[in-house]
């Protein structure tokens, strides 16, 4: 782990908060070293070894509308599908050259797009041929138990108690590896919440594939 990482665990802090009744995981909220909120951050539970988890129950849908990728960024159970429509008048071709997952799908329009298995662990960077400022990110974890932050840096994971890891990340945060931390969720407890702060990179004119 790089100090960078043990940096960014020693400033997150844990505490229990009352909540729902029969509500369990944790309320994760994100911000940057200067308190702004991080939409798009997404947080991840890790079950501790020997610990069961549900296999992935769906996937996920990215289109191409507005010579964009919707949503810019997309979480994933390790195994799940995702699916590409074009819902633009002009055709794309859709790549990615990162390790956890390279494909490279020609030109098509509409819904003609072979849909993608996500088979293995990482972060997975989209772009497209013929429109260079299209880009998109898909972070794979092998975990069931994770959420996306909202505009306000807010994610809640549902979990059920045990002890984790809890990991988060953000496409632009400094170093590229995660923030992480032990917790745990005990039985009958009420949500928990956890409050991170990620070293962001400088702003860039663009993002290499």
């Amino acid at each position: 782990m790089s100090i960078l990482i043990h940096r960014m665990a020693a400033a997150a802090t844990l505490c229990l908060t009352a909540g729902g009744a029969g509500a369990s995981g944790l309320a994760v909220h994100v911000a940057d070293t200067a308190g702004a909120p991080l939409p798009d951050a997404v947080a991840w539970l890790e079950p501790e070894a020997g610990q069961g988890q549900a296999k992935p129950a769906k996937g996920a849908e990215i289109e191409q509308k507005g010579l964009k990728f919707l949503p810019l960024v997309t979480v994933v159970q390790t195994g799940s599908r995702i699916d590409f429509p074009n819902n633009d008048k002009v055709r794309h071709h859709i790549y990615s050259f990162s390790p956890a997952h390279k494909f490279d799908q020609k030109l098509y329009s509409g819904t003609s797009a072979t849909p993608q298995i996500f088979d293995k662990p990482g972060v997975v960077v989209l772009g497209c041929n013929i429109h260079d400022k299209m880009v998109a990110y898909v972070r794979v974890v092998d975990t069931p138990y994770f959420a996306k932050a909202d505009a306000s840096g807010l994610g809640r994971v549902d979990a059920p108690a045990g002890k984790y890891v809890l990991k988060v990340w953000h496409f632009n945060m400094a170093g590229g590896q995660p923030s992480e931390q032990a917790v745990a969720i005990k039985a009958g407890e009420a949500y928990g919440t956890a409050s991170l702060r990620l070293a962001m990179k400088p702003p860039a004119g663009g993002d290499a594939l």
